[in-house]
Order: structure tokens, then sequence, then C-alpha cells
């Protein structure tokens, strides 16, 4: 497996992972009867991407370093 390949299948995890995370443990501006004027009901009140990122970054990581070890050994 090249560094590009390498590379190519984390970014692919990392994203995959985005979008599972992303909908986990959201409040919606809907939920607490708050809308703010001009934004969708459905907009999240505190949507915490920081936390969200670094769990994504780790659990791709934790999928990515074995699918890389199986493809070099094995292939």
């Amino acid at each position: 497996m090249t560094i590009t390949s390498a590379i190519v299948l984390l970014s692919v995890y990392w994203f995959v992972v985005l979008f599972i995370v992303l909908p986990i443990n959201i409040t919606t501006q809907n939920d607490e009867q708050n809308i703010i004027e001009g934004t969708a009901p459905s907009s999240p009140v505190e949507p915490n991407l920081k936390r969200k990122f670094s769990i994504t970054t780790v659990v791709s990581v934790i999928l990515w370093i074995p699918t890389c070890l199986a493809i070099n050994l094995f292939y």
C-alpha cells in the first residue's frame, strides 16, 4: 500500500465516521422551544464540533491501523 492509498483510506474512514457521529447527542432549537429568527428549527443548539472531530479522529485511526496492517501483510 502506498502512502497515497493510506491517506485516502484514512480520509474515507474519517468522513464516514464523522457522518455517523454528527447526529449523536444533538439538541435542536425546536427541542428547546427557543427558535432564533432566521434559522431552521432543526439547527443544533450546541453542536460540540471540536469534541465530535476528536472522537471521529480516534475512531478512524482505530479502524484504519488494522486495515492498513491487513492490506500490507496479506496483499
